[in-house]
């Protein structure tokens, strides 16, 4: 029984996918009925194995040569649960957003596909499996990105892509490399494997290669350029998910290798803490500047990925003293998620309406609209770090690991950023909401059209699945030690601790201090800079928030796209005419001096069957032309014959055209073994 529900979970919702793009060719409202009955049955699913088959492993040797295997242990059920939770929520919210969208069933299709990649990902046992998910994920979920075939949507989802492909391919030869040094994949086996492998040079290249395919998709520094290129152009459904689970799926790898690969290495810990430090506080230096809704909850997302990395970080470097650093990463990580689905929601109520993200398009569009706004603040406060809301709880055990950790300066400066980020959410959430809920619009017709949409903005459904995910963030915070902690407990022998973790008082004077600290920051932030600097006065009196980014800091367009397309191509190709032509001077040298190799004969004749079958198709033809035709005919005929068979010869005689060959086997060789 808990062998077939685990590939249940997993190809039940493909299955259903395929089965719903079927249905939806004859009727739309069946196909999302349909739809519908897939998520919540396979979130019923989930609910039944985290809470009665936890624990549960099965392995199918027989499939993809290495097998699949999955387990369901406390941490994959818990995340299991989220993911299906969050499919659930978005595709009851998606009936609505997609009411007037062209290619929903494409839609529907890709997103239930997607749902089982990545249950794929989360209940894998074994990185082989974990990799073949992923790329299953990171392919399908393409298309989301992709859904409105706009032109800025075709770049972002070119541009995600170009990292979901490179950093997978990446991720493939670390894999080799582990595989190759410790001898398995299985993920409960690493840390003994790695633990006695001395060759540490050789785990820390698998590492580093395994580090990039999966932090590329967990939108961590400096491979995050997808995120605030793909979010705003991507449906909020879509985005909601992208943001708050397949992020998620690149922090469950990066967890992997830190945890089972390095534990207690100081190195690696210094290195994922300061990738974390870079990413925190870079993500929400860009959410300040930016004045595009969807674009701030993207780069609030990067900074959010920071803060989990630093939780990472601070797990290998304090080693079996690592509770507090494990409970705040996996909380944060869960956290993140349920405010990602509630802001991105109400963010996709504001677009399906207005058609706009832009602030000062929108400012005022929330006035009148309590469900909206009630959502939104929910989410806000979470994400914000503000006591009794769930995200104060994770970031408390963030910040308690660093301060636990040392008192070195190096480490007090990253307390510092860690302060400063947190009070930085603060400030671009208190634009966020300020402008849409409290600010009015500078046109006053505008306002008055905004205003009169209320009771209509939204339908049942909706509010629902909004809503209904937006009560669960003050629940969490305020019920902390019956629900979030034992919840920690459950999932925290995956990253290697299994000890009792010490819970700190949350609301006692040392725990809330760090949290006043970064409210207090976000307030001056918000106050002094967004309201003075950033909100700027026209000629006509009225103001506007200003897009103050410079341009040229943008690092996909200054240093990815002339180093991908046109540095990187001319190198290889640089490089390979070199190896080509020098080959063929050997060659040339060998057969002219030590074996003295006749001339290669000039040959007339010898065409190809269905060629001599076309010239003689064209010699009956220009029979009827003159004879002065018909012999300027033969003589291009018979120099097209010693031209091609001149140039074949010369084609095959290089080592270009062998490696050609070899490529081409080792394509049918693919096939065959995927097949």
């Amino acid at each position: 029984m808990s062998a077939n529900l685990l590939f249940f979970l997993v190809f039940y919702p493909m299955a259903g996918a395929v089965l719903s793009y079927l249905i939806g060719r004859r009727s739309k409202e069946a196909r999302n009925f349909f739809a519908d009955f897939v998520v919540v049955s396979e979130f019923l699913a989930m609910v039944y194995t985290a809470v009665n088959l936890r624990g549960a492993d099965v392995w199918a040797p027989e499939i993809c040569g290495m097998g699949l295997h999955f387990t369901a242990d406390g941490f994959r059920a818990i995340y299991g649960l989220v993911a299906a939770f969050m499919w659930m929520m978005t595709i009851i919210f998606s009936r609505e957003y997609f009411a007037h969208y062209r290619n929903r069933n494409r839609y529907y299709l890709f997103q239930l596909v997607t749902l089982g990649a990545t249950m794929g990902v989360f209940l894998s046992a074994n990185l082989y499996t974990t990799f073949i998910f992923f790329e299953i994920m990171s392919f399908t979920s393409y298309v989301w990105v992709a859904q409105d075939e706009r032109k800025e949507s075709l770049r972002a989802a070119e541009t995600y892509l170009a990292v979901a492909v490179i950093g997978g391919m990446v991720l493939l030869m670390g894999l080799f490399l582990l595989y190759d040094a410790v001898g398995t994949l299985e993920i409960n086996d690493l840390f003994e494997a790695c633990r006695g492998y001395e060759n540490k040079a050789r785990l820390y290249a698998a590492g580093g290669c395994i580090l990039v395919g999966f932090g590329a998709k967990a939108g961590a520094f400096p491979l995050h350029i997808w995120l605030p290129k793909a979010h705003p152009v991507a449906p909020a459904p879509a985005s909601a998910l992208l943001s708050g689970i397949l992020t998620k799926a690149g922090v469950y790898g990066i967890l992997i290798i830190s945890c089972q690969m390095f534990f207690e290495d100081h190195a690696w810990g210094i290195l994922i803490l300061a990738l974390g430090t870079i990413t925190m506080f870079g993500g929400a230096l860009l959410a300040v500047f930016s004045v595009d809704l969807k674009r701030t909850l993207a780069c609030s997302s990067m900074s959010q990925i920071g803060f989990i990395l630093v939780g990472i970080g601070m797990q290998c470097l304090l080693g079996e003293e690592n509770g507090l650093a494990v409970h705040g990463t996996f909380l944060h990580m869960m956290n993140h998620s349920l405010i990602k689905l509630v802001l991105f929601m109400a963010a996709g109520v504001v677009y399906m309406n207005l058609h706009q993200l832009n602030l000062n398009e929108i400012r005022g569009f929330g006035r009148k609209k309590p469900l909206l706004n009630f959502a939104f603040l929910m989410g806000a406060l979470g994400i914000g770090g503000i006591p009794l809301w769930n995200g104060y709880i994770s970031k408390t055990l963030l910040h308690e690991s660093i301060v636990e950790y040392s008192t070195a300066p190096v480490f007090k400066a990253v307390e510092w950023i860690f302060l400063i980020s947190g009070g930085l959410t603060v400030a671009y959430m208190l634009k966020l909401y300020i402008s849409i809920f409290f600010e009015k619009n500078e046109d006053p017709e505008k306002q008055k059209k905004f205003d009169s949409l209320n009771g209509r903005y939204m339908n049942k459904e909706s509010v629902f699945a909004i809503v209904g995910s937006a009560v669960i963030l003050p629940i969490l915070g305020m019920t902390a030690t019956r629900t979030m902690i034992p919840l920690a407990a459950m999932a925290q022998g995956f990253m290697h601790c299994f000890e009792h973790v010490h819970t700190p008082h949350f609301f006692s004077f040392v725990c809330l201090k760090g949290g006043l600290i970064s409210i207090a920051i976000g307030v001056l932030v918000y106050m002094v800079i967004i309201r003075h600097l950033f909100l700027q006065k026209k000629a006509d009196g009225t103001t506007e928030y200003a897009d103050l980014w410079p341009s040229w800091l943008d690092m996909e367009n200054r240093i990815y796209r002339p180093v991908i397309l046109k540095v990187l191509p001319f190198i290889g190709v640089f490089v390979c005419r070199i190896g080509d032509s020098l080959v063929d001077s050997i060659i040339v040298f060998l057969r002219k001096t030590v074996y003295r190799d006749r001339k290669l004969i000039f040959h007339t004749g010898h065409m190809p069957r269905l060629s001599d079958m076309i010239g003689d198709l064209l010699d009956m033809v220009i029979l009827r032309s003159s004879a002065k035709e018909e012999r300027r005919f033969r003589t291009r005929m018979r120099f097209f014959h010693s031209t091609y068979e001149e140039e074949r010869e010369r084609i095959e005689s290089r080592l270009s055209f062998g490696l050609e060959l070899a490529g081409i086997g080792m394509v049918f060789v693919f096939v065959y073994l995927l097949l």
